[in-house]
C-alpha cells in the first residue's frame, strides 16, 4: 500500500532533523579537536621558548611524568568517560591537550619553524580529506576496524624494537605503515562516530561522544603530523 503525503512528508521531516543533529554533532567534534590543536600548539610553543621551564621538564625526572601522564589520560577518558558529566570530561580533555602540548615541546627545538608549519597544513589537508571520505562515503568502513588496530599494534611493537635495535630501515617503514595506518583510521573514526550518534540518545551522551570522537580524531592528527614530520621536517642546524 502506497504511502499518503502526510506519512511521507513525517519521514523526510525526520530525516531531514536528524541530519541536522548529526552535523551539528560532528561540528561540535571538530571544533573540541580544533581547540585541542590550539592548546597543545601554544604549550608546547611556549615550553621551547621559556627555557627556565623547558629546562624544569625536560633536565629533570619531570619529562618522564610530561611524556606518559597524556597516556594515562587517555585511558582514563576510555575507561571513565560514561560516569563523567560533559563538563569534567571536557576539562580532562583540556588538561590532556596541554600535556601534549608539554610533551611536544622539542619539536619546536628540533625543527624549523617553516618546516613545523608546512607539515602542519599538509596534515591539515590530508586529515581533511580522509575525514570528508570517511563521513560521505556510503561504503562501510567497519571492515577496516581490525586490520586497523592490528597494524597499529604491529607498529607500536616494532617501534619498541626499534629503541634497542636502531635500524634506519626499520624506522622508515614503521613510519610509512604509521602514516597509513593513522590515514586509515582518520576515515574509520569518522565513519564510526556517524554510525554511533545514530544509537546513542539525548544531549548528554552526544555531549560525552563528541569529546571521545574528538580525543580520537586528536590523537590520528597528531600522530600523522608527527610522521610526516620524519619525512619533510628540516631540522634546525
Amino acid at each position: 500500500m502506497a504511502l499518503n503525503r502526510p506519512t511521507l512528508t513525517i519521514q523526510r521531516s525526520e530525516v531531514l532533523r536528524f541530519d541536522a543533529g548529526l552535523r551539528a554533532f560532528m561540528l561540535r567534534v571538530y571544533q573540541l579537536m580544533g581547540l585541542g590543536l590550539v592548546i597543545t600548539g601554544a604549550v608546547a610553543y611556549a615550553v621551547a621558548n621559556i627555557p627556565v621551564l623547558f629546562d624544569a621538564i625536560f633536565r629533570t625526572p619531570l619529562a618522564w611524568v610530561v611524556m606518559l601522564a597524556p597516556l594515562g589520560i587517555v585511558f582514563l577518558l576510555g575507561a571513565r568517560v560514561h560516569r563523567m558529566s560533559p563538563a569534567a570530561a571536557q576539562t580532562t580533555f583540556w588538561i590532556f591537550s596541554a600535556l601534549m602540548g608539554a610533551s611536544l615541546a622539542t619539536v619546536f627545538v628540533t625543527f624549523t619553524g617553516a618546516s613545523i608549519a608546512r607539515v602542519f597544513f599538509i596534515t591539515a589537508a590530508a586529515f581533511g580529506g580522509l575525514s570528508l571520505y570517511g563521513y560521505t562515503t556510503r561504503k562501510s568502513l567497519s571492515g577496516w576496524g581490525s586490520f586497523l588496530i592490528i597494524g597499529l599494534i604491529g607498529v607500536i611493537v616494532a617501534s619498541l624494537v626499534n629503541i634497542f635495535v636502531a635500524s634506519s630501515a626499520l624506522h622508515f617503514a614503521v613510519s610509512v605503515i604509521g602514516v597509513l595506518i593513522f590515514a586509515g583510521l582518520t576515515a574509520y573514526d569518522t565513519q564510526r562516530l556517524k554510525v554511533m550518534y545514530d544509537e546513542v540518545a539525548g544531549d548528554e551522551h552526544n555531549g560525552r561522544l563528541a569529546i571521545m570522537g574528538a580525543l580520537s580524531l586528536y590523537l590520528n592528527f597528531i600522530n600523522i603530523f608527527m610522521l610526516l614530520l620524519q619525512f619533510f621536517g628540516a631540522q634546525r642546524q
